[in-house]
C-alpha cells in the first residue's frame, strides 16, 4: 500500500516501545519517507497511560541525538484495524496481542516480534525497567538493528 502503517507495542509503553518508536521515526526521517509511514507505540496494559517514557529511556535516546514527546497509551481496537504491522518485544506481548487481535473483527495488522527482524537473531527485547543504563543501551541497539532491517524489507 502507498501508505504503509506501522505500530510498535510493549507492555507498559514507557521503556522499550517508545525507544523503538523514536528510533523508527528517526530512520524514516533520515530516509525522507515520512509521507509513507505512520508510527506510534502503545501498551497492552493501562498501567502507565499518559505518562512520559522512563527517564533512562529518554536519556538513552538523547545520547543518540533523538528526542521524543511520546505519552503512554493503551492499544485500541482501531489499532488492529488500521495498522499494517504491530511489532512487539517479547512472547507475553505476542500472546496478549494475538488474543486481543482475535477479538477484533477485520483485524488487518500483522502481529509479530520486532526481534524477528534482528540480523543478530536476538528474538526477544528484554524489559530494561529493573536494569541499568547499559540495559537501556542494549534495547536501543536491538531496536536500531531491527527497525533498520524492518524498514529495508518494507520500504
Amino acid at each position: 500500500s502507498e501508505n504503509s502503517l506501522e505500530s510498535l507495542v510493549s507492555i507498559g509503553n514507557i521503556c522499550r516501545s517508545p525507544i523503538a518508536e523514536a528510533v523508527f521515526k528517526k530512520l524514516v526521517a533520515d530516509e525522507k519517507l515520512e509521507h509513507k509511514w505512520r508510527t506510534d507505540s502503545a501498551a497492552v496494559s493501562d498501567w502507565n497511560v499518559g505518562r512520559s517514557p522512563d527517564s533512562r529511556a529518554l536519556s538513552c535516546l538523547r545520547n543518540h541525538g533523538i528526542e521524543t514527546a511520546h505519552k503512554a497509551r493503551q492499544i485500541t481496537k482501531e489499532d488492529f484495524q488500521t495498522f499494517d504491522h504491530i511489532l512487539c518485544m517479547d512472547e507475553s506481548n505476542l500472546r496478549d496481542l494475538n488474543r486481543k487481535g482475535n477479538q477484533v473483527k477485520d483485524c488487518k495488522a500483522k502481529i509479530e516480534l520486532l526481534g524477528t527482524y534482528d540480523p543478530q537473531k536476538q528474538l526477544i527485547i528484554e524489559d530494561p525497567y529493573y536494569g541499568n543504563e547499559k540495559d537501556f543501551e542494549t534495547v536501543y541497539e536491538q531496536c536500531l538493528r531491527c527497525c533498520k532491517a524492518f524498514l529495508e524489507k518494507y520500504h
